[in-house]
């Protein structure tokens, strides 16, 4: 029976730090070939190496269709700022942008910055929550056609169109408004990893793609239904959220037959569940478990990017197209077009069209 929803498809560039940036524009203008929703670039506090959203605010020009989905932290790191980049990424990437909402943990992190001690996980999640929220209506704090650019008149903005957002979390406070016009995409997408259960709250809540760790096709269509009944808890239609099944992929062996059932590889605790095997077979995989609903599509991250990548896009991907399970072109330009996702109307205009 054919899949009765497009299947979605991302895969991670990361692997050990580099800083040559046609290193990272290779990875992406593969996956761009391959058509794939977006890559990611994982970051944290815990290990060095670039930033995640100033290399891919750098790849953004060399690429055209690909979504840029960079690791952000929102522990330690004040919500105006995070806001500001994103909304940069997006602007320079012509709405293409998202950011995977993360949290620092560790108490060798915290003294990194010095400003507090590390938190327990549920309490962090809850402030990423908040990050997320305040991000948005910092992103709404200008109406679209807030800019008015007349130089006859020397007016900028309107600024009857400019709007505070008065927010106060449980450990800040931002008034606003942003000092970057409202992104193309309106509001960029989030990406959350919603495995674990503070994080799962938070995505439900704020996510626009979740990503889950499954080991078995069950396991993934419960946290998706899971998902869908906390959002529609908030409030949401469940139908606009992408649930992604994780995988971190090792193709080393493009000949050998992937190991009997998930099930059996060895879980990665912080990259998702293990795949082992060859292209084919992880075709055959991703076909099973989505025609079966399983999950909205998946997230591929290479264990070694440059050479597993090149088989993901020319090998899995191909045959997937092949099939007719996935796409072979993109018929949008944003990456909300790409994940079919509406583009969010602006709160505070639509509160002042109903006053």
């Amino acid at each position: 029976m054919p899949a009765t929803a497009p299947l979605h498809l991302a895969a991670g560039i990361g692997g050990p730090p580099r800083y040559d940036p046609g290193h990272y524009t290779a990875l992406a203008r593969l996956a761009e070939h391959g058509a794939l929703d977006f890559v990611t670039l994982g970051d944290s506090f815990a290990r060095p190496g670039p930033d995640a959203l100033a290399v891919l605010s750098r790849v953004a020009p060399a690429t055209g269709r690909i979504g840029l989905v960079p690791t952000v932290t929102t522990t330690h790191t004040e919500p105006f700022h995070v806001s500001s980049a994103v909304a940069t990424l997006d602007w320079v990437s012509r709405g293409r942008a998202g950011w995977y909402v993360d949290v620092s943990t560790t108490g060798a992190e915290a003294r990194l910055f010095g400003r507090r001690p590390a938190a327990p996980a549920d309490e962090l999640w809850r402030e990423a929550g908040e990050s997320v929220d305040v991000g948005a209506r910092l992103w709404d704090s200008w109406e679209d056609d807030a800019e008015i650019r007349d130089v006859a008149t020397g007016r900028f903005i309107d600024r009857d169109k400019l709007h505070y957002v008065d927010f106060e979390g449980t450990g800040f406070f931002v008034r606003g408004p942003a000092i970057v016009p409202r992104p193309p995409q309106g509001h960029p997408v989030v990406v959350v990893d919603g495995t674990s259960g503070p994080a799962r709250e938070t995505a439900a809540r704020h996510a626009d793609v979740v990503l889950v760790r499954a080991t078995a096709p069950e396991q993934a269509a419960a946290a998706r239904t899971d998902l869908r009944r906390r959002a529609a808890a908030y409030g949401r239609d469940p139908g606009t959220l992408r649930v992604l099944v994780a995988l971190t992929v090792d193709l080393g062996d493009a000949e050998s037959a992937a190991e009997p059932g998930l099930e059996s590889g060895p879980p990665l605790a912080a990259d998702g569940s293990y795949y082992r095997g060859g292209p084919v077979d992880l075709a055959e995989l991703i076909t099973r478990w989505h025609r079966g609903g399983a999950a909205d599509g998946f997230h591929l991250t290479p264990i070694t990017p440059g050479r597993d990548l090149e088989r993901i896009v020319n090998g899995t991907v191909a045959l997937l197209q092949h099939r007719g399970l996935f796409r072979t072109f993109y018929p949008g330009g944003t990456l909300r077009e790409h994940l079919g996702l509406a583009r969010p109307a602006n709160r505070y205009a639509t509160e002042g069209a109903r006053a």
